[in-house]
């Protein structure tokens, strides 16, 4: 058995996931904030001088999961692995944003594309050079023109 527990909370204009945007190329004004647990502070430390960072945490209304899926860029079913559909075996969801400042225990961040009150587990600081240079995108490269204006429509969500 697998236990994770929670290190804070994200907080975000987004009260459900309908209408939430689907990914952070069309959420770049959004602003937010991570409230870490008090527990967890010391571990920001030196986080400040990074523009961007990852979050991983918890779909925490994403409804029972399924193996095939249609994704909100497409109209055929594809597999849950070759999407990012937040109703998954392990529905656990992963967020670059941007940094704006830390106060204490509060990250003030952009970019924002998650539900409010969405459990956070971990956070960890984006390095582009860590990253990849040439990437395929399969089945989505078809239909990257939709992305600016796709919304999640709670197709996902209990």
């Amino acid at each position: 058995m697998i236990n994770y527990k929670p290190i804070g909370i994200i907080r975000s204009p987004f009260k459900n996931p309908k209408g939430t945007p689907i990914q952070i190329s069309i959420s770049k004004e959004i602003e937010g904030k991570v409230i870490v647990y008090p527990e967890y502070a010391e571990g920001l430390k030196d986080l400040e001088g990074f523009s961007h960072l990852i979050l991983i945490y918890h779909f925490h209304l994403s409804k029972n999961p399924s193996l095939l899926v249609k994704p909100f860029l497409d109209t055929e079913k594809h597999g849950v692995f070759s999407t990012h559909a937040s109703s998954r075996p392990n529905p656990i969801g992963i967020s670059v944003v941007k940094l704006i400042r830390v106060e204490d225990n509060i990250l003030f961040i952009k970019n924002l594309d998650i539900i409010d009150q969405t459990p956070l587990l971990d956070i960890k600081p984006y390095i582009p050079e860590f990253n990849l240079d040439k990437t395929e995108i399969g089945w989505l490269k078809n239909n990257l023109d939709q992305l600016n204006f796709m919304k999640d429509d709670g197709r996902f969500a209990k």
